[in-house]
């Protein structure tokens, strides 16, 4: 009878003891699960248009892999000479979706819409600095962030001025502006700044062939000034055009003093390398329509050179003569249809880019941006034309980037490519406007 209760009672000890072994097993695994679903391998694809940060923004990356291990992230740029838009619409067609891709203004977010991910409860938008986030809001929602705040008029080289007696800070209005051109030229080809400035040639460089550069940057100083937003642009069925007269004197000014003056078809062929690299850095031209953005790019030639830049306003006769454009280049947006895992890491590499101190170094002194958020006060612009683009947003001489509103495909695929027309001889000036003006209600 002992015998049996012993038994029993070693049996029932037995139970017991694999029971809690099983449930120690069973926690382990669900512990060792959890790890496994927390460390699992994510891989975050980019397709960004930023050319002048490619080098950085890889940097960038590393450096967020190294704080987060488990996620990969993916860099492919389309940019600079290459139409971003049509490329990014082909890698959609593709099926090899990005993650993180890049829109600008109201016309893209309704082009993009169904590709979207509402981002109105990141932490960054309550950081927003005024104004920045109303290119890519739609009914109260938030759908991409803000790349930076960047500025863009005619860059010019500070110490071929003062060789050549031209005080930069005078130049206000188109007059100023033409008369300094009109003394540059004459001394170059007298040959008086050659000792100092030996590869020097012309005056200007206007890189025709980027129709970004001519169909957007340089319309929307014009266009910037009929309409207030890119929301009023982006909402406009007409156009009235009421300062192309104006339009067509800067262009004009821009060939008449550039190394193809004589031959200004030739100036369909002058792209954003000869223009920047091969241009302004190496000092073979003193003045370039461009922004702060180039500042890393000529940097890498010559740094003396980038910290010698300074930029001078594009004066519109009639209207705001001593102002530069000033506005939000691009955005970043995340892919509404890539995976659940894939969307958190991307929010959290954008928070990390632009909210972390590791992250704001690289915004502000490895990228050069003009950050768009608030927390960069300990992150000052120490860039030449960074500095440039702060003086003139500060002293309120600004003109809106509007072309962020045009119809899709109208800047660059029309006046863009009218302008080059225009260059060529195949179009008149009022044909360059008349059709542009036309394409613009029929594309609405």
């Amino acid at each position: 009878m002992r015998l049996k209760r012993k038994l029993v009672l070693g049996i029932a000890m037995m139970l017991v003891l694999s029971t809690l072994l099983l449930a120690a097993c069973s926690s382990n695994q669900q512990e060792a699960g959890s790890r496994e679903e927390v460390e699992e391998q994510v891989q975050v694809d980019v397709f960004q248009f930023k050319v002048e940060i490619v080098k950085e923004l890889e940097e960038a990356a590393r450096a967020y892999e190294d704080e987060n291990p488990n996620v990969k992230i993916n860099i492919q740029t389309v940019g600079g000479g290459d139409d971003y838009g049509a490329a990014l619409r082909a890698i959609f067609q593709s099926g090899n979706e990005p993650t993180i891709f890049n829109i600008g203004g109201p016309q893209d977010v309704e082009d993009w819409m169904s590709k979207l991910e509402d981002l109105s409860d990141q932490p960054w938008v309550d950081l927003a600095l005024d104004g920045m986030l109303s290119g890519a809001t739609v009914d109260g929602k938030v759908y991409a962030l803000p790349f930076n705040i960047e500025g863009y008029g005619l860059v010019y080289n500070k110490g071929i001025f003062e060789e050549a007696g031209i005080d930069g800070s005078k130049i206000v209005d188109f007059a100023s502006l033409e008369e300094a051109a009109k003394t540059l030229d004459a001394k170059i080809k007298a040959g008086e700044l050659k000792d100092q400035y030996p590869l020097l040639e012309a005056v200007f460089e206007y890189a025709a062939r980027e129709t970004w550069l001519t169909g957007l940057h340089t319309s929307n100083a014009f266009l910037g000034q009929e309409f207030d937003s890119s929301i009023d642009s982006y909402d406009a069925k007409t156009i009235e055009f009421k300062y192309a007269d104006q339009l067509k004197q800067l262009i004009d000014l821009q060939a008449n003093y550039s190394s193809n003056a004589n031959s200004k078809r030739n100036l369909n062929t002058v792209d954003y390398t000869t223009q920047v690299e091969e241009g302004i850095a190496i000092e073979r031209v003193a003045i370039i329509q461009q922004g702060n953005w180039i500042y890393g790019g000529v940097q890498g030639v010559d740094p003396e050179v980038a910290d010698n830049l300074d930029i001078l306003p594009i004066p519109v006769i009639g209207a705001k003569e001593n102002s530069i454009p000033v506005g939000v280049p691009m955005h970043w947006s995340i892919n509404k249809g890539a995976g659940d895992t894939e969307k958190e890491a991307a929010k959290d590499f954008l928070n990390w880019l632009y909210t972390s101190d590791t992250g704001k170094d690289f915004i502000v002194n490895k990228f050069y941006f003009i950050p768009p958020l608030k927390g960069f006060d300990n992150f000052e612009p120490q860039d030449s034309l960074g500095r440039a683009v702060k003086r003139y947003a500060e002293a309120g001489n600004t003109i809106p980037w509007v072309f962020m509103g045009y119809p899709t495909g109208w800047g660059m695929e029309i006046l863009g490519s009218n302008i080059q027309k225009y260059y060529d001889g195949s179009f008149t000036w009022e044909e360059v406007i008349s059709h542009a003006k036309t394409q613009w209600e029929d594309m609405r």
